[in-house]
């Protein structure tokens, strides 16, 4: 059985930092591409970052780039998002994902966590 549990969220300052972690386990972790999501409410569900099975294989959203980094341990079965300059409307529900494409659609991700809630004051 497949789970991914996130930890990490919770409630920062404009311009704080956070870092998402992610354990995955139940399947051949280094064989799959992570990635992270997120919804705010009221909205649609955002990709937000992917790390190709290949450790240094990523990409990272737009509207990300340059403040989050998606990083992946196959070792520990892990992968993180660090989030710097972190603004308010940063603030949702961040999901990790495991897919067996390395894609930023949300329809190609078979497995998904729980969620964490991140929270960024103005």
């Amino acid at each position: 059985q497949v789970q991914l549990v996130e930890s990490g969220g919770g409630l920062v300052q404009a311009g704080g930092s956070l870092r998402l972690s992610c354990a995955a386990s139940g399947r051949t972790f280094s064989n799959y591409a992570m990635g992270w999501f997120r919804q705010a409410p009221g909205k649609g569900r955002e990709f937000v970052a992917v790390a190709s099975w290949s450790v240094g294989v990523t990409y990272v959203g737009d509207s990300m780039k340059g403040r989050f980094t998606i990083s992946r341990d196959n070792a520990k079965n892990m992968v993180y998002l660090q989030m710097n300059s972190l603004k308010p409307e940063d603030t949702a529900v961040y999901y990790c994902a495991s897919s067996p494409r390395y894609t930023t659609s949300s329809l190609e991700y078979d497995y998904w966590g729980q969620g964490t809630q991140v929270t960024v004051s103005s």
